[in-house]
């Protein structure tokens, strides 16, 4: 069981990250974990190093029903036996067992200082190697500028960090092996697709800044109806009058514009989204299933694979309805029917067929 965390520590990771070793020390002891007899986590816990820090958490949770489970060695380029439970924190740019990277600064310049990067691991089980790639991709720091052109200015610097990353995993150095690539990809809708889809009856006012004369707000009116506002626009505002649309049918009349994977069609596979947009979720719990206006929301949290990755977990058509690719709060996770009571994590859980008939990994 695969768990990747992003934004480790909250917002406020100085103040916050003294508690997330309580954390982990209580989840690895809980009764819940009991028959996961080994584990692995991965924190980058070290904000003080504005080089490295990434705020990026692996958990990688062994159940006491697989064996032979070996954990690669990017230093020494062998893999070795996976026993007991160990946590690494702080440095991980020392440790062999995975490599870290933290995106250039110019990758995203308006961003003083950015946490995006990712963090990669590889496995061995019963035969079968994967890599699985903890990622955090950039954000839209601005709605206003997302909707000025399609596809997004933001959008090509997302384009440009994945490719970074899935050119950096199947690179020379190592032996190419299938790969998973999960966590916060930030990959938003075409904005202003979506825009001039909910308002294309709609009337546009432009607000401007009094001394700089900066667009500051755009306020999308009916034309009638009493000049209802369906939708304000600002740089963190995305304040639409009907949140239903973005849940009704898990959101799929919005689907055509969450285009930004098809660039990589060639080197990714996605199953079928069937869950409502994942982000941005309120902050208030007793507000969990609705959103903030402040995103237009999106599915950011996904679970991609490279296409031999996708050959081990479905063997055929028929393991497509064995294999469940959704929510779980407002995180995504992909599981097998089978695994009920692990619901109560967000995680990823998957059963790869292996080269050897009948054999399988989890």
């Amino acid at each position: 069981m695969a768990l990747h965390c992003q934004e480790f520590g909250g917002k406020n990771y100085e103040a916050s990250m003294s508690h997330v070793d309580k954390f982990v020390k209580e989840l690895l002891s809980s009764d819940a974990m009991k028959d996961y007899n080994r584990a692995r986590v991965y924190l980058d816990e070290n904000y003080k190093s504005q080089e490295h820090f990434t705020a990026l958490g692996s958990f990688y949770f062994l159940h006491e029903s697989l064996k032979n489970i070996y954990q690669f060695d990017f230093k020494a380029k062998k893999y070795k036996k996976v026993t007991g439970k160990e946590i690494y924190s702080d440095t991980l740019e020392s440790t062999p067992m995975l490599e870290k990277e933290k995106f250039p600064q110019d990758y995203f310049p308006e961003c003083k200082w950015s946490r995006k990067g990712f963090i990669r691991t590889r496995w061995c089980i019963t035969d079968c190697a994967f890599d699985l790639v903890n990622i955090h991709l950039f954000h839209d720091a601005s709605n206003l500028i997302a909707w000025e052109t399609s596809p997004s200015v933001y959008s090509g610097i997302r384009h440009k960090a994945l490719g970074y990353v899935l050119d950096r995993i199947i690179d020379q150095r190592f032996e190419k092996v299938s790969y998973f690539v999960f966590g916060d990809f930030n990959f938003r809708l075409d904005a202003k697709a979506v825009v001039e889809t909910l308002c294309a009856k709609a009337t546009m006012q432009t607000i401007r800044a009094a001394d700089t004369n900066e667009v500051v707000k755009l306020i999308f009116r009916e034309s009638d109806n009493d000049r209802k506002v369906m939708l304000q626009l600002e740089k963190k505002l995305f304040d639409y009058f009907n949140q239903d649309v973005f849940r009704d049918n898990n959101g799929t009349a919005l689907l055509e514009f969450d285009r930004e994977l098809s660039v990589f069609k060639d080197r990714l596979y996605e199953l079928d989204i069937s869950f409502p947009p994942s982000y941005p979720y309120s902050e208030d719990s007793s507000q969990g299933k609705q959103y903030m206006n402040t995103r237009c929301p999106a599915w950011c949290d996904r679970i991609l694979m490279s296409h031999s990755a996708k050959e081990l977990i479905l063997k055929s058509e028929n393991d497509e309805k064995i294999v469940i690719y959704d929510h779980i709060g407002p995180n995504v996770c992909m599981g097998d029917h089978k695994e009920k009571d692990a619901y109560e994590m967000r995680r990823f859980s998957v059963k790869p067929h292996c080269s050897k008939e009948g054999r399988h990994t989890q």
